[in-house]
């Protein structure tokens, strides 16, 4: 991989939950949540990308998504299980990601509303085509995902360093 490649962060929403009577961090998917988490992977898949690093909440609905999504790519990254991703805020999912090695290109992180969205939001300086009026429009579904670039180490993510190079939803 060529060094002036940008680095890509993809933030991924876990799909729609369901709402059992069970603590929020065990919620499980609903059966529309399966088949869209298998659609963004096959989304994601499309997109190229070769994943170094997955890192994902340890919420259920997370990891489901994420079990689901990922079969669905030519080649599966180590995934990580972070618990401060969950109810996270984009600063202490920057945080997150300030941590990676710089030998990881590229990163998925699957999360959670309103992080995810905000993170996005606040990380792209700029945007190719429509993607931030999009993603905007819609809010950040469940099982959306916005792709960032970035040039620099990860040390380096801060507000307004990526640019917003795609975002996609699955319809509703």
């Amino acid at each position: 991989m060529s060094v002036a490649e940008p680095r890509r962060i993809v933030l991924f929403r876990h799909a729609k939950a369901d709402w059992p009577q069970v603590p929020d961090h065990e919620r499980p998917l609903a059966e529309r949540g399966r088949a869209d988490a298998a659609v963004a992977g096959r989304r994601l898949a499309d997109t190229g990308i070769t994943f170094g690093l997955a890192l994902c909440s340890t919420a259920t609905r997370t990891r489901e998504t994420w079990k689901l999504a990922v079969h669905e790519l030519a080649h599966r990254p180590k995934t990580v299980y972070e618990e401060r991703i969950y109810e996270a805020s984009p600063g202490e999912l920057i945080a997150v990601l300030n941590e990676l090695p710089d030998d990881v290109r590229n990163v998925i992180l699957i999360g959670h509303n309103p992080g995810v969205h905000g993170l996005a939001d606040i990380l792209a300086g700029s945007a190719e085509g429509d993607a931030r009026d999009r993603m905007n429009r819609r809010g950040f579904p469940a099982a959306g995902f916005a792709l960032l670039t970035h040039d620099g180490p990860w040390k380096g993510v801060e507000p307004g360093v990526a640019t917003l190079a795609d975002y996609w939803a699955p319809s509703e």
